[in-house]
């Protein structure tokens, strides 16, 4: 039976006690109701599956102490950066969830011409935080023991301002004429995919991208919407040039 894993953002050696945090406590001792003695798995991003068992239940937290630790090695050979025109509500989170079980390594949110959804300030705070549970229950559930970094939202040219210099860049366009058959292979693993918000990028976006490096590619004759675009591109790049079979 596979063990429930939860992610804790503390320290984790074998042989220590944690008190657990209480939205993680939440889900295992009364959503899962885990009992004393009872088995788990804790990550806290560094690469590590730690086995652990709960030692104490309270009324709002509880205790785990760790027993062991075990290197995870599932990550991507590619270390793709999605950056990705903000969508409305639940196409972002379908975005995020499945993008980091394909293996991306970060997100980077923009607001471009045509995106829908404007956020500033707290606003823009609480969306932060949404996205980077939404990660973090994605990396619980697909395995992965490192967590794809999100960055805040920003206007896109400050985003590719921000960027890295150097890696394989590139636009979705669907009247490219190059596809990911056509693409030489990163020499670095470093791949950057720039995925438009529902209304597509404008030609100012376009030309933003294309000065900062991006070069157009197609998936095929269809044009797909935001929500598919990316994560259909990622696992033709995983496919290419990474770990999908």
């Amino acid at each position: 039976m596979r063990l429930t894993r939860a992610h804790v953002d503390l320290p984790l050696a074998p042989g220590t006690t944690v008190a657990l945090p209480e939205d993680v406590a939440a889900h295992l001792l009364r959503v899962l109701r885990l009992r004393e003695g009872d088995a788990c798995v804790l990550f806290n991003g560094d690469g590590h599956d730690y086995d652990a068992r709960i030692t104490a239940v309270g009324k709002r937290g509880g205790d785990a102490q760790v027993l062991d630790r075990r290197v995870v090695d599932n990550e991507s050979p590619l270390r793709i950066s999605l950056v990705q025109g903000i969508a409305r509500g639940e196409k972002m989170d379908l975005v995020l969830q499945k993008a980091t079980e394909l293996g991306i390594n970060a997100v980077v949110p923009v607001h471009s011409d045509r995106s829908e959804v404007k956020l500033d300030g707290e606003r823009a705070r609480k969306r932060l935080a949404h996205w980077t549970s939404v990660v973090i229950a994605a990396c619980e559930q697909s395995g992965r023991a490192r967590v794809p970094s999100v960055t805040p939202a920003a206007p896109l040219h400050e985003a590719l301002d921000a960027l890295p210099a150097g890696g394989l860049r590139l636009l979705l366009d669907p009247f490219a004429h190059a596809n990911t058959q056509s693409l030489p292979a990163p020499a670095d693993g470093r791949i950057v995919l720039a995925v438009g918000p529902e209304g597509g990028w404008s030609q100012r976006d376009r030309t933003v991208l294309e000065t900062a490096g991006f070069v157009g590619i197609r998936l095929g004759p269809r044009v797909l919407r935001t929500e598919t675009a990316g994560l259909a591109a990622i696992a033709a790049l995983q496919a290419r040039f990474g770990d999908l079979g």
